[in-house]
């Protein structure tokens, strides 16, 4: 089989994404404190328009072709009204209902890996549950509630949330996770607590930063030539089918 030359793939615009692949999200919101209400996202699922199964929710119980393990949610939105609620020590019998979302540019990102390793379905999890499109915003927010509200469970890899995240972690263990949540420092509790939940016979790979040990680059940097940097770098790591 002649081999595909990374240097010359496409870096393939959204609007051609869009028509190859559909986005269904799980979208929450959780009272953690009488005063405050979290709004979240537990799972993005990114399918092949010719895999989306009439009931959508089903998708859940597939086995996808990669997990991608990013921040937070970013700016992803439903695009439907959700009606969620959740009060935080409920959170382990959080059900799953997954609707039509809007993706955000990291997500064509994704697509791009996707289309050139011949992925149908990625799974995309996240550190932190908490929607929030700035990232300095968002730290801030998740210490103040594990500071103040002893809250840890905006993260899927927290323990009372084991059994979800068995269920959306591949059965496969040859199936990779792509680590791909970002450079801060103020990351690693959360980065710590998702390494010791995966089963350490994982496959998992990713564009790990020279110089740390846990530091995945994100699949959207500021300047447009290293994103494409950042897709041409990560395709060379992933198997093609």
């Amino acid at each position: 089989m002649e081999e595909k030359n990374c240097s010359m793939t496409p870096f393939l615009p959204a609007a051609e994404l869009k028509k190859s692949y559909d986005i269904f999200g799980h979208f929450y919101t959780v009272a953690v404190s009488p005063d405050e209400v979290a709004s979240c996202r537990s799972v993005l699922e990114i399918i092949d328009k010719r895999q989306t199964p009439g009931d959508v929710n089903i998708i859940c119980d597939r086995q996808p072709d990669a997990v991608f393990i990013m921040m937070n949610p970013g700016s992803s939105q439903p695009l439907v009204e959700v009606d969620n609620h959740i009060v935080a020590d409920e959170i382990s019998k959080l059900p799953i209902s997954l609707v039509p979302t809007k993706p955000d540019t990291t997500q064509y990102q994704v697509m791009r890996v996707m289309r050139y390793c011949g992925w149908r379905h990625v799974r995309v999890l996240n550190l932190s549950d908490l929607r929030s499109p700035k990232s300095p915003v968002f730290i801030k927010t998740f210490e103040r509630l594990e500071a103040t509200c002893g809250y840890d469970a905006h993260s899927i890899f927290a323990p009372a949330r084991q059994n979800e995240l068995t269920k959306k972690l591949p059965k496969n263990r040859e199936t990779p996770l792509v680590f791909a949540w970002g450079l801060s420092d103020k990351l690693s509790p959360l980065i710590a607590r998702c390494l010791n939940a995966i089963p350490p016979q994982q496959n998992y790979t990713g564009l790990l930063a020279e110089g740390t040990a846990d530091k995945y680059r994100h699949p959207l940097p500021t300047l447009q030539r290293d994103k494409e940097t950042w897709f041409r770098n990560m395709i060379q790591l992933c198997e093609p089918a």
